[in-house]
This record gives C-alpha cells, structure tokens and sequence, in this order.
C-alpha cells in the first residue's frame, strides 16, 4: 500500500470534492463545496453545530447520495474503503458488555497477529497489557487510542475522525494530536478531522475546510482564518470567541 502510495502521490490529490451538494428532502445541507487535499497532509473540518460537517465526512466516506464528485486517490470512495480509517463521532456500546480491547480489535482484524495488535498499541501509547481489559473500563481517552488503533492496523492511505478528541482532558488532546502527526510522518497517511478546536487545529494542520452549508474558506490555517472569514463562518457575535486563535 505504501507503494501504491509513492506511486500516486504526483498523479492525485488524496481527496478530491466538486461541486459537492447534499439535500435531505427540501433542506439543502451542504451547497456547492469543492476542495483538495493532498497526500500526507492533515486537513480540519471546522463550522458551527448544524453546519453540515458530519455530512461531509459521511458524503467522503461513500455513505450517503450526493450530488456532485468525490474521489479518493482518483478513485470512488466505495473502490478503496478498504484504505480508509474511520473514527465516528460517537462509539456507542454497553459499556457492561463482557468484550476485552483484544476482542474489539479481532472483530474486524482476525488476521492481525498478536505482535501487531503491541506494535499498534505502542504506536498510540497504550501498554499491551490493556489487551485484556474490558472495553467498558477505559477512560475517555483510553478509548479513543483504542479506536485509532483499530482504525489505523492495516495502515490506512486516508485516515478520517470525526470530533475525535471529544471527552479527552488537554494534556490527553495534545498527546491526541501528536499521534495524528506520527501517523502522517511514519506511515505517509493521509488526516481528515472534524474539530471545534480552533485553537489547536490552527497550530497542527495543514489546511482548513470550513463550512456552513457551503465552503466558507479553504487553505493554510494563517491564510483562511481571517476575521473576516471567521465572522462570516460564525457569525460576528460568535467570532470573536475564535479570532485570537489563529495569531499564535
């Protein structure tokens, strides 16, 4: 895979978006949104709640109709989701449930051997021990590396999080985002995020899609987060929560 990877990176984007619409009946969610993003970059989706970022990573992911055209590595989505990592925006489970982190792991990787399960876990700094501990007694952020874990076993080309960092206290995000970054730099992968965090995302990721209905800005945080734009994508009353971020 990272092969094919090196072979594409000068032919492709990674993800591709024209002229993407999406309408729920006679509510449009998403107008008109284009953009790029390129191999090995780490890319923030960000807007306001009801904004239609969830709908766009659900719209990437291959899993609802659009209008338009997205490609992954110049393909359709439903051609390589077997390259794509996915972290929802919330894991629902009974937390009672007697499922170990080992178990979890075998139910969609039965071919992973034990020594990849320690290597992954190493890789997003969880001991191996935690193998055996029942899903439901993890921490927030236990859970979350538990399911970037899974999520990035088979090294994924795309990896896509949405709200991923929800529930972690700072020093844990911070770890988080640091992790997103190893992923790029050792394995070429490519980040989709979807956060609220403008203050971190501004000061970790390549480039910036906002959204709000339809692409607001796009681009380096420094040169997309303006005032201005940040006032259209919020709301001037709102913005002012957000514009000291992306001046660090």
């Amino acid at each position: 895979m990272r092969e094919q990877l090196q072979k594409t990176n000068n032919q492709h984007p990674m993800i591709q978006v024209k002229n993407l619409s999406v309408v729920y009946g006679h509510q449009t969610i998403l107008s008109h949104v284009s953009f790029d993003v390129k191999h090995g970059e780490i890319a923030a989706v960000i807007g306001p709640n009801g904004s239609g970022k969830t709908t766009l990573i659900r719209a990437i992911l291959g899993l609802i109709p659009f209008d338009g055209e997205i490609l992954i590595d110049g393909q359709l989505p439903s051609h390589v989701r077997s390259h794509v990592g996915y972290v929802p925006q919330r894991f629902r489970f009974d937390p009672d449930f007697p499922i170990t982190v080992r178990e979890y792991l075998d139910l969609s990787k039965t071919h992973v051997h034990k020594y990849e399960y320690a290597h992954k876990l190493k890789e997003v700094g969880l001991e191996t021990s935690i193998l055996h501990k029942p899903l439901g007694s993890l921490s927030g952020g236990q859970l979350q590396r538990v399911l970037i874990a899974q999520a990035t076993i088979d090294h994924p080309t795309l990896l896509i999080l949405d709200e991923p960092s929800t529930g972690i206290d700072i020093v844990g995000e911070e770890q988080f985002y640091e992790l997103l970054k190893s992923q790029r730099d050792q394995h070429g992968t490519t980040v989709i995020l979807v956060s609220h965090d403008i203050a971190v995302v501004s000061n970790v990721v390549d480039q910036v899609i906002c959204v709000n209905k339809r692409l607001v800005c796009f681009g380096p945080p420094r040169q997309a987060l303006t005032q201005e734009k940040l006032s259209e994508l919020y709301g001037k009353k709102d913005a002012s929560l957000y514009s000291h971020h992306h001046h660090n």
